[in-house]
């Protein structure tokens, strides 16, 4: 049967309009069994196509639609701005990796307006790879074209050659060229003995779509529709064909359709993604990671815990001997590392999601959270009935992030430290200003429909017009607006710009160039570094190490107030020793004095915190974790039953040590796993396997936990209606209720950035408006809470100011 080649998909910017999984569906539909992805110069969808692909039961062909340097990569001058495509295809690991090397050094060297390889470099690298000659833009195609045949068949030998396998690829469409290349093809494939293939080149699913992606081309060439001079294609033919039709096309010549299968029977390319590629830290040469780890944990220990109770010298054992069992000692050695650096250079951290779970974390000095004062599950970070990758998200200074990373890739090398890539897409409002733009229509017109499309996140066009009846009945009154929104519809959610990623770092032990294809990072930033081109769940699934480094700006105000207490006053403040249990810090937030507050200056958090007037730090914990769609309704329940308002009432007697702290409420995760652990004698590395599979809303996964449950709970001596009731409360906490250490970490800034702002307001107050120059709406909050607090500010002053806000002294 035929296999499609010659594909492109939406990751082909702003050119392909395929969306894998409905192209991937499609092609089942056609009864394939195999086909190639090959986008334009990069490899942005491989691993959702291999993935995909898998799922239905389809040979996933790994590949790309390369640029070909008319002469040397590395020459950039006017007469260099032309380049030849060339289609090649992965046969096995080896032809892949040095696909991802030929495609990396394209963009990291051989960009000039395309990222271009070389024949030196394809001769190179060559081995394992499938050579496709590619459409009319193709090397010999263009030579054919410019009547140069004895070069272009110098050319076809020279593919022959250096390749293992070349073929001369024949499209059939309806445009002239085509014939009279197609023709020479067929001749040179006869004289020289290289065999022909068929392709479709394929851009967009349907027939039908051939209108919607003139408009994308317009889009990704700032054109309109009505330009004669814009990159046009007359016709509607680089849709899916079907086998048949593809058979159809090539009755004359049926070995082109034959070396399809034939291709695909060769390219058997298989990812094994159960191998970790961690980096390698320096440890002492008679220890092992496992024994370095435990050395600095047990030190760390007499310096966090200095009289550690049993308790926590269990917790330790038991949490070295699971990062033992996971293998995961090395990661955690190379946060340490990252940290000890971090805090050697005073620059203000936090960590994000479940690592302050860990007690290892807190003594090595990771988390300023306790989490056995705090209640915290370890098997939240790390779970050894759940074997995965722990994640410890790690937040610095938003002014000093680039150190860190310059840091890392000093240890590591340039060549193992990579920035992540991420992706923008064409959302409802952004696919009617692109579309209306590539229509010609006026940015007025556009903006008044884009205008009521709701601001909501997730939002379609289809929902928009559920949600607005004013835009609904525009469309259906306007055929103008109709048109645009029927073709906006078309092109809504499809990829339109690569990114870099706001904290992925990528850290591996070998030299990236040779593991995961690369970039530099997009227009406007530093290009200095190395960016990947699969997005962060792609590097953790092929086993790299990705950390999340976020700049937070709040994290830089810290650090501003800190370095201005000390130069106005002379204090050495030190964040980690103030008092939870201030009393003007807890006067601020309860009389919702919140601006410039981390996490709760929203003016609707400002309102829960006034009525809840916190007394105690668990208090602006429970409100990060509730003030969020879905926990927000349970806010007024528990801010009543703090403050006596109403009675406080638990689900069942036995969950009240569990639900106390929350006034009866379930806040977080972790409660979710101690009441099924407290019911149904769960484990809690068991239990949490029971929250991720009740989050995920699967059926047939929730109806064997229930079972599961409910068993439990009966040994236990709970009556069925008692386990029902139980299961029924827990079971929507299980998809929204927080992560508890999350939960802290976040309270822990929140009460920092509240503690400097009740304690040293000027200071404070500084250093938010220094932190936040050119954000008009935060500087005019600024503004008016110096008012407020009768903090007078000065007018700039050629004499005494500076490049910052400053305190001025009497």
């Amino acid at each position: 049967m035929f296999t499609h080649l010659h594909v492109h998909t939406e990751f082909s910017l702003l050119d392909g309009m395929c969306r894998i999984p409905q192209l991937l569906d499609r092609a089942k539909e056609f009864g394939m069994d195999s086909m190639a992805i090959t986008d334009h110069g990069a490899m942005y969808g491989t691993l959702q196509f291999y993935n995909e692909a898998l799922k239905k039961g389809i040979k996933p062909i790994i590949g790309c639609e390369t640029y070909v340097a008319v002469g040397s990569r590395h020459s950039k001058t006017t007469a260099d701005k032309s380049s030849y495509h060339l289609v090649l295809l992965a046969k096995n690991h080896t032809g892949y990796l040095n696909l991802i090397k030929l495609i990396s050094t394209a963009h990291l060297e051989g960009f000039y307006y395309k990222p271009r390889i070389d024949k030196e470099l394809l001769a190179e690298n060559s081995e394992g790879l499938v050579g496709l000659s590619a459409c009319l833009s193709g090397e010999i195609p263009s030579l054919i074209l410019q009547d140069r045949l004895d070069d272009a068949r110098q050319s076809a030998v020279w593919y022959r050659d250096h390749l293992e396998n070349f073929y001369l690829e024949i499209q059939r469409h309806p445009i002239s060229q085509l014939e009279r290349v197609n023709q020479e093809l067929i001749t040179l494939s006869r004289e020289l003995d290289i065999p022909l293939v068929a392709t479709c080149d394929t851009h967009y699913l349907n027939r039908e779509d051939a209108s919607a992606h003139e408009l994308l081309l317009c889009i990704g060439t700032n054109s309109t529709i009505n330009d004669e001079k814009r990159m046009k294609i007359d016709g509607d033919f680089l849709y899916l064909k079907s086998p048949e039709e593809m058979e159809a096309l090539y009755r004359d010549i049926p070995e082109a359709i034959s070396n399809t299968e034939e291709i695909a029977g060769m390219c058997n390319l298989t990812f094994d993604f159960s191998r970790l590629q961690l980096p390698q830290i320096e440890i002492p040469p008679d220890k092992t990671p496992d024994e370095y780890l435990s050395d600095l944990c047990y030190a760390g220990l007499e310096k966090y815990y200095p009289n550690p109770s049993q308790e926590i010298r269990d917790r330790l054992k038991h949490e070295l001997g699971v990062i033992t069992f996971t293998k995961f000692a090395n990661y955690i050695l190379v946060v340490w590392d990252i940290v000890s650096f971090v805090r050697s250079a005073n620059i203000h951290f936090g960590v994000r999601g479940s690592a302050a779970s860990s007690i290892v974390l807190r003594c090595l000095g990771i988390t300023e959270i306790d989490p056995i004062e705090s209640g915290l599950v370890f098997e939240r970070f790390l779970n050894e009935e759940r074997i995965e990758m722990p994640d410890v998200d790690l937040d610095f200074q938003d002014d000093r992030r680039e150190e860190v990373i310059a840091y890392v890739t000093r240890k590591y090398g340039a060549d193992h430290v990579s920035q992540i890539i991420t992706f923008g897409t064409l959302g409802a409002k952004a696919a009617l200003r692109d579309v209306g733009r590539a229509l010609g229509m006026s940015y007025a017109d556009v903006d008044r429909v884009a205008k009521l499309v709701p601001g909501a996140p997730h939002m379609t066009l289809d929902k928009a017009m559920e949600e607005n009846p004013e835009l609904k009945s525009l469309y259906h009154q306007d055929a103008i607006v109709r048109n645009l929104v029927d073709n906006a519809r078309r092109l809504e959610g499809i990829s339109r710009h690569s990114s870099t990623h706001a904290a992925g770092v990528v850290i591996a032990r070998d030299p990236l160039i040779g593991t995961v294809p690369l970039q530099k990072p997009t227009r406007g930033e530093d290009d200095s570094t190395m960016m990947t081109q699969f997005n962060m769940e792609e590097i953790a699934q092929i086993g790299l190490l990705k950390m999340d480094f976020l700049g937070l700006a709040n994290l830089s105000i810290l650090g501003k107030t800190i370095d201005m207490i000390k130069e106005s006053q002379g204090i050495n403040l030190d964040l980690n020793k103030i008092p939870l249990d201030d009393k003007k810090t807890y006067e601020l937030l309860s009389a919702g004095d919140t601006t410039g507050v981390f996490q709760l200056e929203g003016s609707g958090m400002r309102r829960y915190i006034r009525e809840l007037k916190p007394t105690r730090f668990g208090d602006i914990a429970a409100m990060v974790a509730l003030y969020r769609p879905g926990p927000m309704e349970q806010i007024p329940i528990y801010i009543d039953a703090k403050n006596g308002k109403k009675p406080i009432t638990y689900p069942h007697p036995a969950l009240e040590h569990i639900l106390k702290e929350t006034y009866g409420v379930i806040v977080y995760q972790e409660q979710v796993l101690f009441i099924v652990r407290e019911v149904a004698s769960y484990t809690l590395g068991r239990a949490d396997v029971f929250r991720k599979a009740m989050g995920k809303k699967i059926a047939e996964k929730m109806r064997q936990e229930k079972q599961t449950f409910m068993e439990g709970a009966k040994k236990n001596g709970f009556t069925e209606q008692e386990a029902l009731d139980i299961f029924a409360l827990i079971e929507p906490f299980s998809g929204y209720a927080f992560n508890k250490a999350h939960a802290f970490s976040y309270a822990l800034i929140a009460y920092q950035t509240a503690y400097l702002k009740a304690n040293y307001p000027v200071e404070y107050i500084s250093a938010f408006l220094t932190a936040n120059a050119g954000q008009t709406e935060k500087i005019i909050n600024a503004v008016t809470e110096c008012r407020r607090l009768n903090i007078p500010l000065l007018p700039p002053d050629i004499q005494k100011s500076k490049d910052r806000f400053w305190i001025e002294k009497d």
